[in-house]
């Protein structure tokens, strides 16, 4: 069979794949066969797009694959399934080793050879991303990628719909386990925003294994950046793959064994040049590797876009109700909180108001200066979030505090005032002028701030009488 001629009667860039397969199914040597002009010029070429990042410039006929680009699972998988299997392969996709996208093609050929399996590849490159490329899905993939952006963006409650659409993909994969993280590399975090796991067996939700089992786990997610090698993903079908893991990343190739994980699925999410997490499925369906992943490379891009959609949403709310400084809640928080309270027909059964001054920030920002009257406030703060920490703790202004807490008994409030009082007192502590109103009849917020502030004043009064050097001077 001519395989070059094969491969020279494609117009586009197009080479020919070879996969050598062992008597017991696994496979070896996975070659670049042949190559047409516009293949070849995609190596050797300076103009091109791929030029400056492959590992050799110079095509040399029937080389391994790894000559060229560095081992890729997702590659190989690609290629088995499409030389082996008989399955044609099309997907989009960018990379992260690559500055470019990448729409691949795959087509089985006949064999003259009874262990050698020959499939084409075919490529475009393209500098920027092409929706309308993005949406060639098969019909399948199409209809669970659409119902996921349906859900997505017709919620009003992210958290919810999280958890439909990571049980989905967890069906989809017939995975046993499938989580959504979110990163955070500057602080070395990470949390689990939904899992999903078969009801009959009975786990552990992932976070709580994964504190359970891991004093560091953040130490494992640090590694998934090099372990996925520049590819789109990281797929883990058998003990070969598991191999090739455990040469990359032995430590968390062998606490997945150890947790009985024969197969993995690690997508990272993406938007705007950064990682916001990852998709995670356990021991999925190996035989539906082809779909899983045509599904998730797309489904991927849209959860990514809502995750960074939402954190957007969500530092817009806090810079609105959140006071940056003290980080408690700010005036505007409180008055829409005082507003809610007022409308509600459903009242609590005490209402507790405590409002507080803080002593002598004045004269800390005048002798001292603002950054040692900020670190005050931070400290005032501080303390009123320890002592009510059940509650609702607002900066009402300049040098102001108010807790709103509800529920609780008269005696459990003068004990928490006391210790506020008690704290006070004690030299190079912060120091409040503190007014309380407890409600357990009317609950009428508007009436117990008012006589909460009435009170706080009067100890204002008291404090500066015992300490007239501590009074604000204008």
């Amino acid at each position: 069979m001519d395989l070059q001629a094969l491969a020279d009667s494609f117009e586009s860039m197009t080479c020919i794949m070879s996969v050598e397969v062992f008597p017991d199914g696994s496979y070896g040597n996975i070659r670049i066969v042949a190559g047409n002009k516009p293949y070849v010029n995609s190596i050797e070429n300076s103009n091109s797009l791929c030029f400056s990042e492959m590992l050799d410039n110079k095509f040399v006929p029937n080389s391994p694959y790894e000559r060229y680009i560095p081992k890729d699972l997702n590659f190989e998988s690609a290629c088995y399934a499409s030389a082996v299997m008989k399955k044609t392969f099309h997907t989009y996709v960018h990379p992260e080793r690559y500055s470019f996208w990448v729409d691949m093609y795959m087509m089985p050929i006949v064999s003259d050879k009874p262990n050698i399996y020959y499939c084409t590849y075919s490529q475009e490159l393209t500098p920027e991303t092409n929706t309308k490329r993005m949406s060639n899905l098969d019909s399948s993939v199409s209809i669970s990628v659409i119902e996921t952006c349906i859900k997505l963006r017709g919620t009003d409650d992210f958290k919810h719909t999280m958890d439909d659409v990571i049980s989905d993909i967890r069906k989809m994969c017939g995975a046993e386990v499938c989580c959504i993280f979110l990163t955070d590399f500057n602080e070395r975090k990470y949390s689990v925003l939904c899992d999903s796991s078969a009801p009959e067996l009975g786990l552990l939700p992932v976070e709580e294994y994964l504190k359970s089992h891991y004093s560091d786990f953040f130490s494992i997610v640090e590694t998934w950046k090099d372990t996925i090698a520049g590819s789109t993903c990281l797929i883990i079908q058998n003990e070969k793959d598991m191999e090739v893991l455990h040469e990359r990343n032995p430590i968390w190739c062998d606490s997945m064994k150890d947790s009985g994980i024969r197969s993995i699925v690690l997508y990272p999410l993406f938007y705007n040049g950064e990682t916001l997490g990852y998709i995670w499925a356990i021991n999925f369906d190996t035989k539906n590797t082809i779909n899983i992943r045509a599904t998730l490379e797309t489904t991927s891009y849209f959860v990514a876009s809502e995750i960074a959609n939402n954190q957007l949403l969500e530092q817009l709310e806090a810079m609105s109700t959140i006071d940056m400084l003290t980080d408690v809640y700010n005036r505007n928080a409180m008055n829409k909180r005082i507003d809610e309270l007022i409308k509600t027909s459903t009242k609590p059964k005490s209402l507790s108001v405590v409002f507080a001054d803080l002593n002598g920030l004045k004269q800390v920002n005048d002798s001292v200066g603002h950054v040692a009257g900020d670190s005050l406030l931070k400290a005032a703060a501080d303390v009123f979030k320890d002592v009510f920490s059940d509650g609702e703790i607002y900066r009402a202004g300049g040098d102001e505090f108010m807790a709103i807490v509800t529920n609780i008994s008269r005696e459990e409030l003068e004990k928490r005032v006391k210790k506020l009082n008690d704290y006070s007192e004690i030299d190079g502590n912060v120091s409040f002028s503190l007014g309380y109103c407890y409600d357990d009849s009317n609950c009428d917020i508007r009436k117990a701030m008012g006589n909460a502030d009435k009170s706080m004043y009067k100890n204002k009064q008291l404090f500066y009488e015992k300490h007239p050097d501590r009074r604000r001077q204008s």
